[in-house]
């Protein structure tokens, strides 16, 4: 025993003295700190503490919002969190698994245990939660075992609302794209941007909001109004079903300024679930891509082009024969039936084929003809600022091609072997409804950029002379007033309009008992503020669209007058008579 003491007493100084020299080590390096550094070795040691203090980490501001003309959301964005575990930092498996599972109601209690026992497993996502679950994940205080990214989520507060015009966004941070619509068009402006940030390691010690200190996407202001929207689509719905259609579109527009105030079309889809649907062909617009023969509505810019160039005066006149021979076809009226002498107004007013191919053929000419179609927009987008528009078609006789024939003179006159989009078409009227000025349309109104607001000019082309297009709407009041398209008319308002029943081509010919109904009208006709296109493929509860598609404009006139406020012809005039200013 005398001896294990002597040992301890002989090494004791030894023991002693190494601590000693080892605490002076320390704190020579404690003061060595203090003292300006090597900038290789400062650079060094952030480099170690930043490693294990913090992490790098790429920050999204948020994407522009998107409201209609009034304000109201339309596009806006919400932030969530992708949450992943690692679970062979998880101290606790048997008290963490049940806690988990009442947060994550995807995950049970006996499939989180299994993942969390695999200690082997160095990351397993478990779900992308919206911040108040993200609160209570954090509550949990499973420290370095929970990582956490910060997302950005679209969201389209109105639902399926103007699907078709807005768009959606697909993928998420830097791969999130705009897709269709206002969302595709104006992708770059609308989105976010991105910036590396230092964020800390320690356990739910959230950065500041890095997202808002950066420039965020530029904001829209929209023509489309939400009630009007609401407006064409629920009427459009009810069109639909009343007529066994199996899709169609309606727009509104004011002629004046080129602005779209709806556009709705069926079928469609909820932007919020875009991902749902099993047509990819749903996703598109069909007021802008859908090609299709417009009919009789057609007769109305070839009226109007003969009078323009003054190839004929509205008291011009020809015989009806009932048919019209041209390039080796046979152009017959819609209800086989020679009509005699008849003049300019009624042809559009009986709706009369023969009429339409003599003006182009005889008194036009194929050079005129095709000359004032290009004025009107046929055959070449509108460039609406939507993602997704086709050009439309129409033969012409100076096409490399050499496809064209005499035949299509006489059948373009009437509004078939050629295609246009509704907005075309549309589009296409607006000009004779205002005076004769064709406004691009638009749907953006103003661009938010910062401290920046752009608003949208409108932008117009002559198409035809003030007097020709009085004169054009004049006979469109009277073809609604007549007795094949009198179903379009609304009580107190004077309307401008026409219809178009169009055999659908198929194969080098034409389907049997199949056609796309169309009606465009505009109103108040001496002062026209509103226009208005419905078109319905396929019906089966009518063989015309003056049976079936004058009414629905009809019906929906009726509302929207209200709507936008527009007195009826009576009050008008009476107000205007004092003095009053009237329009919206």
């Amino acid at each position: 025993m005398m001896q294990q003491q002597d040992i301890v007493r002989q090494r004791l100084p030894f023991v002693a003295g190494a601590m000693f020299f080892a605490a002076i080590l320390l704190l020579l390096r404690v003061i060595w700190f203090q003292f300006p550094q090597d900038p290789r070795v400062a650079a060094e040691f952030a480099i170690q503490r930043d490693a294990n203090a913090g992490r790098t980490e790429r920050i999204e501001s948020p994407r522009g919002e998107i409201y209609d003309r009034n304000g109201n959301p339309l596009a806006v964005n919400t932030v969530q969190y992708r949450v992943s575990i690692s679970p062979n930092l998880v101290s606790d498996i048997a008290d963490t698994a049940p806690k988990l599972a009442r947060i994550l109601p995807n995950w049970d209690e006996l499939e989180l245990f299994t993942l969390l026992r695999d200690s082997t497993n160095p990351a397993e996502f478990l779900a992308v939660v919206d911040g108040e679950t993200w609160r209570q994940i954090r509550d949990l205080g499973l420290d370095f075992a929970i990582d956490v990214d910060r997302l950005q989520r679209r969201v389209y507060p109105q639902g399926a609302l103007g699907a078709q015009v807005i768009g959606f966004v697909s993928g998420i941070g830097e791969d999130a794209r705009g897709n269709y619509g206002v969302e595709g068009y104006y992708q770059t402006q609308l989105a976010g941007r991105f910036e590396d940030a230092e964020v800390s390691n320690i356990p739910f010690d959230l950065p500041e909001d890095f997202a808002a200190q950066l420039e965020s996407g530029a904001d829209l202001v929209l023509t489309i109004d939400r009630d009007i929207q609401f407006l064409a689509e629920s009427e459009l719905q009810r069109a639909i079903t009343e007529t066994g259609a199996t899709g169609g579109t309606i727009i509104i527009m004011d002629p004046r300024n080129g602005d779209v105030l709806a556009m709705a079309s069926y079928p469609s889809f909820d932007p919020n679930v875009y991902y749902e649907v099993d047509n990819p062909l749903q996703l598109q617009n069909p007021a802008i891509s859908s090609l299709y023969e417009p009919g009789s509505v057609f007769k109305v810019l070839t009226v109007a082009a003969a009078l323009e160039v003054g190839a004929v005066t509205p008291d011009w006149t020809y015989n009806d024969q009932g048919v019209f021979e041209i390039g080796g076809i046979r152009i017959q009226n819609w209800d086989r039936r020679a009509h005699g002498e008849v003049d300019v107004e009624q042809i559009l007013v009986q709706s009369l084929n023969v009429g339409a191919a003599t003006l182009a053929v005889e008194e036009l000419g194929a050079t005129n003809f095709y000359q004032m179609m290009a004025r009107f927009g046929i055959g070449r987008p509108t460039r609406i600022d939507l993602q997704g528009e086709a050009s439309g078609f129409m033969r012409t006789p100076t096409d490399l091609s050499g496809t064209w024939s005499e035949s299509d003179l006489g059948t373009n006159s009437f509004g078939q072997g050629l295609s246009v989009t509704p907005l075309q078409m549309l589009t296409a009227i607006n000009a004779i409804a205002n005076d004769g000025i064709m406004m691009k349309p638009r749907v953006v109104y103003q661009m938010i950029d910062g401290d920046r607001i752009i608003t949208s000019e409108p932008q117009a082309v002559r198409v035809l002379s003030a007097e020709t297009a009085q004169t054009v709407t004049d006979m469109m009041v009277a073809v609604v007033q007549g007795d094949v398209d009198g179903r379009a008319q609304v009580p107190g308002y004077t309307i401008a309009g026409k219809t178009g029943t169009a055999e659908i081509p198929s194969g080098g010919s034409y389907e049997t008992d199949a056609w796309i109904m169309t009606f465009v009208g505009f109103l108040p006709a001496d002062d026209p503020q509103v226009s208005v296109l419905i078109k319905l493929d396929r019906p089966t509860s009518g063989r015309w669209a003056s049976e079936v598609a004058a009414p629905v404009f009809s019906r929906l006139v009726s509302r929207l007058v209200v709507l936008l406020e527009i007195p009826t012809d009576d009050v008008r005039i009476a107000l205007e008579s004092a003095g009053a200013s009237i329009g919206n």
